[in-house]
């Protein structure tokens, strides 16, 4: 049994989290910038930690070893860091992207280049991958994987390859090939070519020995594809025209490989077949999967993260299992995620949330039985933690949806005002964790509402097929029946609802208000589609006309007359509530132009909105200032046309 020890030694007291007094609300901007701990990781031995946290008012990457002291401190500043990873006790990998704009030729102004950069503690100057190699262009594309051969460690990445044109290198093709990198002497060696032509793409999976073990090419004209093993004989192959088919990992056992296929009835299924051929075997048959879980040394699967409202991790072997299970008993009441595990998994690095807690991390010691503190993700008091809790309603047509409702902090459940947040994706869905945003508004006096609406991931296939041509539609009505249902037990005044929403959770906002009429007091809209229409053409442009994206799209969202009767810029002269733009200029996902069309028809239409520019961020608003700058401006909207109740005076 492991008992949590509340008054264990923390780590440094760069890591302490000083809590706010619980007799005002926080303010904003400890919800808005980037989160305090960020993100960690636990070395293969255990003994070292490293963490993307705030030190003395600056974001670092900082490193410890198992009695607290500080190995290295780096400043990684406004970076988009987007993950990290140990390859061995002596390297650490920050997985970076930036945007950068392209010239003639290319089918799109922007993209999203992702680096790898290598730090050696004590050793060298942090580095990039490819940094020396002159043949290699377009940064990283895709992490494989770190293995140790000889003593010394390996890291596999995919890079485009330059061409060589006389006494020049010049790009002949954008798709990548795969790349070996020392992680010591930084020499890249070439282990598997690109694709055979310029409609296929390539993926591969790696062996514990570091040589190849699989590779995916996917043909994008007709969705073909084919499973090849390190010998380039076929092992696996069909047919995906909306390319739902990925090379996973290896196996569970040594010789065999991992595959995810959709059928066309939309169902997801994870396969496992024999590097020599044979019969595919379908694994987990009765699990909803989140996510797969690899053993570092071995490569092999050795476990899943269970897909429902509460994820949970789980293992192939028993020990494993138990432990897991152990972590969980640690925190009852709380959701409990594994972050990170040493090689003999009896050390790891968990993440809870739950009732009173601001996103926490701890390191779990299987063989002491104890709990560390490590950090939490936000310096919020526990009692300044909004509640939250999963709700279940029915549609207009009898589709059960589930939600997910923050409550403000300290308040009757009764007669409140309500910010609806419906996610963006739309394939994704929310959960009842601590969310950064909902948890804003909650500390304000408003209830939260946050839909899975059909078309969500994560719910089954019917539910996910039930979406599709929906936008503006079912799915939109979805999301007004929850609030009925709210309005229906009185948790929530109906006539004080707000609209907030990101991506396609930014449509759903511009949809409330003009598509639909007389819900919502307000609409905010961060970098939200208001053209369908236009958002497919260019989609469709700047993928260079695949043909698989060309057919994922009509068959999730539609076609023709169907895009424009969806598309809330066609119809801003109806809007009948303010509506606040929210747009960062380098976003590539939903491009700027969207907003900034939109901002155009309701200033022809004479309707009031607001529109702010983000300079320098992108679609995931992965940088502290303009986060916060949003945040600041989308709460002051909502407190100006949907003002909260006044907050109840504090206790003596």
């Amino acid at each position: 049994m492991i008992v949590v020890s509340w008054f264990a030694r923390l780590v440094a007291a760069f890591l302490m989290l000083a809590c706010l007094p619980a007799t005002a609300a926080p303010p904003i901007d400890v919800y808005g910038k980037l989160p305090t701990l960020e993100m960690t990781a636990m070395s293969p031995s255990g003994e070292r930690i490293a963490v993307i946290g705030m030190l003395q008012g600056k974001r670092r990457l900082l490193v410890t070893d198992a009695n607290r002291k500080l190995i290295t401190s780096v400043e990684v500043g406004d970076s988009k860091l987007r993950a990290i990873h140990w390859a061995g006790d002596e390297n650490l990998l920050m997985h970076t992207t930036s945007t950068y704009a392209l010239g003639f030729g290319f089918t799109t102004d922007k993209t999203e280049l992702s680096s790898m950069i290598v730090v050696n503690l004590g050793k060298a100057a942090p580095w990039t991958i490819f940094q020396k190699e002159d043949r290699i262009t377009g940064g990283v594309r895709g992490y494989f994987g770190a293995i140790e051969r000889d003593g010394r460690w390996y890291g596999y990445f995919g890079g485009i390859t330059l061409q060589r044109s006389g006494y020049d290198f010049v790009l002949g093709s954008t798709k990548a090939e795969l790349y070996e990198v020392d992680l010591e002497t930084q020499k890249a060696r070439l282990v598997s070519n690109r694709a055979p032509s310029p409609s296929t793409t390539r993926d591969w999976v790696i062996a514990a020995d570091g040589s190849l073990a699989a590779y995916l090419d996917f043909e994008e004209s007709k969705g073909d594809w084919t499973l090849y093993n390190s010998q380039r004989r076929s092992i696996a192959s069909g047919r995906s025209p909306l390319g739902d088919i990925s090379l996973l990992s290896l196996g569970r056992a040594a010789g065999t490989v991992l595959y995810f296929d959709r059928d066309a009835e939309g169902r997801g299924t994870i396969f496992e077949i024999s590097l020599t051929g044979g019969a595919a075997v379908e694994v987990l048959p009765d699990e909803a999967t989140d996510r797969l879980l690899t053993d570092g040394k071995s490569r092999l699967t050795i476990g899943w993260t269970r897909e429902s409202d509460v994820q949970e991790d789980h293992f192939f072997d028993e020990r494993h299992e138990k432990r897991m299970a152990a972590a969980r008993r640690a925190f009852p009441g709380a959701t409990v995620r594994l972050v990170d595990a040493n090689a003999s998994f009896d050390r790891m690095i968990v993440r809870t949330d739950g009732p009173g807690d601001p996103q926490s991390f701890w390191i779990v010691d299987i063989k002491t039985g104890r709990a560390d503190a490590l950090g939490s993700s936000y310096a919020i008091d526990a009692g300044d933690v909004g509640p939250m809790r999963m709700l279940r309603y029915k549609a207009a047509d009898g589709l059960e949806i589930g939600a997910v409702l923050t409550l403000p902090p300290g308040r009757s459940e009764k007669n409140l005002p309500l910010i609806v947040l419906p996610h963006g994706g739309p394939a994704t869905r929310d959960y009842p964790v601590f969310d950064w945003w909902a948890q804003a508004y909650a500390s304000r006096g408003y209830a939260v509402l946050q839909p899975n609406f059909r078309g969500s991931e994560g719910l089954g296939a019917a539910f996910r097929l039930a979406g599709r041509g929906e936008w503006g539609r079912k799915m939109q009505t979805d999301i007004s029946d929850g609030v009925a249902d709210l309005a229906r037990q009185g948790i929530i005044d109906p006539k004080r609802v707000c609209i907030v929403g990101a991506s396609y959770g930014g449509y759903a906002a511009l949809a409330g208000v003009t598509l639909q009429r007389g819900l919502y007091r307000c609409a905010v809209s961060v970098a939200g589609v208001a053209d369908v229409a236009r958002m497919l053409s260019t989609d469709i442009r700047e993928s260079g006309q695949n043909r698989t994206v060309i057919r994922a799209l009509r068959t999730e969202i539609g076609t023709g007359r169907d895009m424009k009767d969806v598309s809330p810029a066609n119809f801003a002269a109806r809007a009948d509530a303010p509506i606040m733009l929210i747009h960062g200029v380098d976003d590539i996902v939903v491009p700027f132009d969207q907003s900034r069309q939109m901002a155009a028809a309701l200033s022809r239409a004479g309707k009031p909105h607001e529109f702010i520019k983000l300079e320098g961020e992108d679609h995931w608003l992965s940088k502290g200032e303009t986060r916060l700058a949003m945040l600041k401006a989308s709460v002051a909207f909502v407190e100006q046309h949907n003002p909260p109740d006044p907050a109840p005076a504090a206790k003596p």
